[in-house]
């Protein structure tokens, strides 16, 4: 074996690595991507197929689930981010929490689908945030507090 002394000695003395290949689309035998998506308490489970920009939660329409626009404007941030609106059919069935965490939610599985049916759009997305598992829960309530920080009244006598 051959001393490396030299940085060129030190790149001949390790083997190429090998090419990182395209991401392969991980689909199901229907042709669809599958993905979960957490926010708080809720979790969603997402089917993306393409199609007609159908999207369908719990059997329901997304305008009948989602009453308020800023929910529904939130669900689909990630397909506008790709420009992907109206190219895809989403179905998402979501249990736990209000709302709002649900609506994190299917973004959150939406965004995680979206990257395994085309692998190409994660930087984007990615960039966005959308890819990220917002953390934040509600805190618990401590022993001896009203609330979790809340501290009852109090009086000097």
């Amino acid at each position: 074996m051959s001393e490396i002394t030299t940085l060129e000695d030190l790149k001949e003395a390790i083997a190429p690595a090998a090419e990182a290949a395209p991401a392969e689309p991980k689909l199901d035998k229907f042709g669809r991507a599958y993905a979960t998506g957490k926010r708080k308490n809720a979790v969603a489970r997402v089917w993306i197929k393409p199609g007609s920009g159908r999207i369908s939660i719990n059997g329901r329409a997304l305008e009948v689930y989602f009453a308020r626009p800023v929910l529904r404007m939130i669900l689909n941030q990630p397909l506008v981010t790709a420009a992907r609106e109206k190219q895809y059919d989403i179905t998402a069935t979501v249990v736990g929490g209000g709302l709002s965490g649900q609506a994190g939610a299917i973004r959150h599985g939406i965004s995680r689908a979206l990257t395994f049916f085309e692998p190409g759009l994660r930087p984007a997305l990615k960039k966005e945030g959308f890819l990220t598992r917002d953390s934040r829960v509600v805190e618990r309530k401590k022993y001896g507090k009203a609330k979790a920080r809340r501290s009852f009244q109090f009086s000097k006598r």
